[in-house]
């Protein structure tokens, strides 16, 4: 596969994931639609951390223009080499996976860390705390404690999957940041390919 092409595919994917992701993060406000948690700051705190929004959404733009143009690109080469330019742009497009692993990076720790300490609810007490806060992640798989949480309703469900989702989305924007630092140095090393004919003018 053309290394151009394969960097167009993984810039398209990247783009997808990262509005997904944006979606997840906003939705994580609002518990079963509601509005008053988060103006009554009764949010987890993780779900401030924006991971899903600047993270693995808007951190992740920059590398999947610029994938999503490495294949039109045309540079007139350099030193008399007509793809110079090509191979160049290849190996530039490496910094921006850098940025990309950077971003989903921070998503996928963020998301790990809100689902291992759980969300802030109020307890049969009627005070407000990180329930499972001291559990290791172990009321994941126990769901008959889940039933603690009882405001907002069904917050542990909500966070466990939208954080599941933040997790998942980070993890494979991150194997895509780095399949393109690999594709990234084999289009420097190797060559810049192309289905279509084309002819540089300078």
């Amino acid at each position: 596969m053309c290394y151009g092409q394969c960097a167009r595919c993984i810039g398209r994917s990247l783009l997808l994931f990262a509005i997904l992701c944006i979606v997840a993060n906003i939705l994580l406000y609002f518990p079963n639609g509601e509005t008053k948690y988060a103006s009554e700051n009764h949010l987890s705190r993780f779900v401030w951390f924006f991971s899903g929004i600047a993270g693995g959404g808007l951190m992740i733009f920059l590398p999947a223009f610029v994938f999503m143009g490495l294949e039109e690109e045309d540079c007139c080469g350099c030193c008399g080499h007509e793809n110079c330019g090509k191979r160049c742009a290849m190996l530039s497009s490496i910094l921006a996976a850098v940025i990309g692993l950077a971003g989903s990076g921070y998503c996928v720790i963020v998301a790990a860390l809100g689902l291992a300490e759980g969300p802030l609810c109020r307890g049969a007490a009627g005070s407000w705390n990180y329930t499972f806060a001291n559990t290791d992640g172990e009321y994941l798989l126990n769901r008959s404690t889940w039933s603690q949480c009882i405001e907002p309703k069904h917050v542990v469900e909500w966070n466990v999957t939208l954080f599941s989702i933040l997790l998942a989305l980070g993890g494979i924007e991150f194997i895509l940041c780095v399949i393109q630092v690999i594709n990234g140095i084999l289009g420097g090393i190797c060559g810049f390919c192309n289905s279509r004919q084309q002819r540089y003018d300078c």
